[in-house]
């Protein structure tokens, strides 16, 4: 038995250029993994078996972990079984990418259950990038430019800022629609050109503080979304933050902090206020990068 780490996501950026005709849209956003992860853990076993910590917490029948086995199967032809059990720490359906982590960290694992080491990397994300359009991220990890429909990768260096205080209502509700929600309450007006993004990835790669500079185009439509988003934004706005932003397609929101005094400030609030709060670091790669999904053995 082993165990692996799935970490959650947030975008430092995340802009919508425009939409295809495909019906997804273009994206330039800059994702970058934190240290708030679920927790998988990996058996051999005959049969196919998944177990959800908590009980309750993202349902084992229609769980993106046994999509992520059911395609690796179809893809290597192996009839192994695997005994998995997922531990949720990660808010569910808050944007932060949970079920897509969990799938990219499913295949990293049962390559390495089942010994698929003649199993390509374009072939492991080609398997990823048809469970979802952030799966292949969360294969490497760390911090990367995406493109198209987020599934085209670039890396980046880690940024420069030291911590991020993520916070989700106690109550976030399971809309598993929310992201094409989203998208469809978006017009014309609200699609930009990717220029930010640009901005910021050079604010990176020079080693520089983005805090202050970041975007995320569902803000334009959060309000009407989000029933939480308002009062979010207040309550994030009496903690000192330079700037909150809306994780992914939300409802969960984070701020960058300069120093451990200010995150534990900001979170200290919000879970007061009756948040979920989590003070946590942004990520290195891991997975295909040589570390097992930043987990060990067992």
């Amino acid at each position: 038995m082993f165990r692996l780490l799935a970490p959650a996501k947030i975008n430092l950026t995340l802009e919508v250029v425009d939409k295809r005709d495909d019906g997804y849209h273009d994206v330039r956003t800059i994702l970058q993994a934190i240290g708030l992860a679920d927790v998988i853990d990996f058996e051999e076993a005959d049969d196919v078996t998944l177990t959800v910590e908590p009980e309750g917490a993202a349902p084992a029948e229609d769980n993106l972990v046994l999509h992520a086995l059911h395609a690796l199967r179809v893809a290597t032809g192996t009839v192994k079984g695997a005994a998995i059990t997922l531990r949720k720490i990660i808010p569910e359906a808050a944007g932060l990418g949970g079920g897509s982590s969990d799938a990219a960290t499913t295949l990293l694992g049962l390559r390495r259950l089942w010994e698929l080491d003649d199993l390509s990397e374009d072939n492991l994300f080609e398997i990823a990038a048809k469970l979802g359009s952030d799966v292949p991220f969360f294969l490497h990890g760390g911090t990367a430019l995406a493109t198209g429909r987020g599934d085209q990768l670039t890396k980046l260096p880690r940024p420069a800022d030291p911590l991020v205080v993520v916070v989700a209502p106690a109550d976030t509700p399971k809309d598993t629609l929310k992201t094409a929600r989203l998208y469809g309450m978006l017009k014309v007006q609200h699609f930009t050109d990717g220029s930010r993004t640009n901005a910021v990835v050079r604010m990176i790669e020079n080693g520089n503080s983005v805090n202050g500079f970041l975007l995320n185009t569902f803000e334009f439509v959060a309000m009407r979304a989000h029933e939480s988003y308002e009062w979010s934004c207040v309550l994030l706005g009496t903690t000192g933050v330079s700037q909150r932003l809306l994780a992914g397609s939300g409802p969960a929101m984070f701020a960058l902090a300069h120093d451990q005094e200010l995150a534990d400030t900001v979170k200290e609030r919000m879970a007061k206020a009756g948040y979920i709060a989590h003070v946590v670091t942004l990520l290195p790669s891991w997975g295909l990068d040589g570390v097992e999904s930043l987990g060990g053995g067992g």
